[in-house]
């Protein structure tokens, strides 16, 4: 017969004025620590002198403190503050893991307690202060409305730059536009003879610009819902890339750029719909074009990438090249520049208000676009099928365009495992994200091109991404049929959007409303 145990020993209880309770643990000591602020843009630039905290100084202190030190206490700003990772605590088998630690609560649990184990409270901590912006963009949590309307798949969405209008172009050869106050249908867009494959906003919204399948670019005046004369023909193959020319360049009467399958670029005057000149340097398809404000000339430049590797500038005064950049091994399929944002969006500012005349847009477009450019100038990002991208500066003091000498990228930026489909500066310039074939998104710093972090969760290729206009949060559309929104704190998945029922192949995000549309012949609208 087994031996039975004897029951367990009963805790004592002891009551309020018990003479033998124990006496509590003591509390284990909050150490010091010496922490010295520095500014994210430069690091050489300290924001004050280092000072000694306790260790569990809370993250609200900490701002108080950082805008203390550079002496914005009357108009305080919102700071994030990271640390970064030494090198030699990088883990060999985990290759994908956080180059930095978001400060969220204290330094005690979140640097201290860290599981790298790489700070003690002998280290002086150093904390990099990056200003946010001062209003908050809420994540979506729902679907508020699912638009039908479109009888095949949609292969382009994008928000108007005020934010009131959707634009969808789809493969039923129609594009349709969408109220987004009511969230109802505006007008249906036909006029294309096949596919329409990109759609692009005029900076002050008054035109819509459409291309398609059937080698033609239109014109669309988002009131009406009309064509705004003809389309626009001469490409011998379909339509890639729409770009439009910036608002503090040419706020009145602005031009627009198309590329095509046909390996040339076409500049075309909107008011007298002619072609003004034809950039023919590729040798096969320009998949991408997009109009910069930098560059030697009053226009701008015009940046195009091509399935024949290369990326090149052109003058937009002149249509001359500037430039080719040859550091690609495969087709270039996507560019991002930090400005943008503040190009696409033009005079209008997370307020949205409507500038009186052509001349206060074009000074306020120009104000939006040096706050880009003041740390650092106009950058580019070109992302490739040899599973890589490049970091350039092209127009900063040191570079020398144009004089025949090859010019080096500021960086490469590795890790992909398959294509790279898509890339994105955040709003702020702060930020780049880039999304694969790998079914990951990759993080990383805007102005160096330093990896941060890599966010994993979706279970199929990751085909579209988009920033919030605070570039707090990021959002992705994918194959595996969700749209995801990341928490930039922690790297980490914030909301799974399920609700479509195929493939996502587009994704937009304006003020606190997220839009996504793809192979289900649907528009999801999505808000908190």
């Amino acid at each position: 017969m087994a031996t039975l145990l004897p029951p367990p020993k009963r805790q004592k209880i002891y009551h309020d004025n018990d003479q033998n309770k124990p006496a509590p643990a003591p509390a284990e000591p909050i150490p010091n620590v010496v922490v010295q602020f520095v500014s994210e843009d430069d690091e050489n630039e300290l924001l004050g002198p280092a000072v000694t905290l306790p260790a569990n100084f809370s993250r609200e202190g900490l701002e108080l403190l950082a805008n203390k030190q550079s002496n914005q206490d009357e108009d305080p700003v919102p700071f994030q503050f990271h640390v970064r990772l030494p090198d030699s605590t990088a883990d060999p088998k985990n290759a994908g893991s956080p180059t930095r630690i978001t400060v969220q609560n204290d330094i005690l649990t979140d640097v201290l307690k860290h599981s790298s184990k790489a700070f003690t409270p002998e280290d002086v901590i150093v904390i990099h202060c990056s200003p946010q912006a001062v209003f908050r963009v809420r994540p979506a949590t729902r679907c508020s409305s699912t638009l039908s309307g479109h009888g095949q798949p949609i292969l382009c969405a994008s928000f108007s730059p005020t934010g009131r209008l959707l634009a969808t172009g789809s493969g039923d050869a129609t594009a349709r536009l969408w109220d987004l106050s009511t969230e109802l249908p505006s007008h249906t867009l036909t006029g294309h003879k096949g596919w329409v494959l990109c759609a692009e906003w005029e900076p002050r919204e008054r035109k819509l610009a459409t291309g398609g399948h059937d080698n033609q670019v239109r014109l669309w005046d988002p009131k009406t819902g009309k064509p705004i004369g003809d389309a626009l023909k001469g490409h011998t193959k379909w339509i890639t890339s729409l770009a439009w020319e910036p608002c503090h360049i040419n706020p009145s009467n602005p031009r627009l750029a198309s590329s095509s399958k046909d390996n040339t670029v076409r500049v075309w005057n909107t008011s007298t719909r002619i072609s003004q000149y034809i950039l023919g340097g590729h040798t096969a398809s320009v998949n991408v074009v997009r109009w910069g404000g930098a560059g030697p000339g009053k226009s701008g430049v015009l940046y195009t990438a091509s399935s024949d590797r290369s990326v090149k500038i052109w003058n937009a005064d002149k249509g001359t090249l500037i430039h080719t950049l040859k550091d690609h091994a495969h087709w270039v399929t996507t560019l991002t520049l930090n400005t943008d944002f503040a190009l696409r969006t033009g005079p209008y500012d997370h307020l949205a208000k409507e500038p009186k005349s052509d001349e206060e847009a074009q000074q306020l477009a120009k104000a939006r676009y040096d706050a880009i450019t003041a740390g650092s100038s106009e950058l580019l990002i070109t992302g490739s099928d040899d599973h890589t991208l490049f970091l350039w500066s092209l127009f900063s003091g040191t570079t020398e365009l144009g004089a025949g000498g090859k010019v080096k990228p500021i960086t490469r930026l590795v890790g992909h495992q398959r294509q790279v489909s898509h890339v994105a500066f955040s709003p702020d310039g702060r930020w780049t994200a880039s999304a694969g074939f790998d079914n990951c998104l990759r993080v990383w710093e805007g102005r160096t091109g330093k990896y941060i972090a890599t966010l994993r969760g979706h279970v199929g290729a990751v085909y579209r991404l988009a920033w919030s206009a605070d570039s707090r949060l990021l959002v992705s559309a994918s194959k595996d049929s969700t749209v995801k929104i990341w928490n930039l704190k922690t790297y980490k998945l914030h909301t799974d959007l399920p609700g479509h029922t195929d493939e996502v192949y587009c994704v937009d995000f304006v003020a606190d409303k997220i839009v996504s549309a793809g192979r289900d012949t649907t528009v999801k609208i999505w808000k908190n």
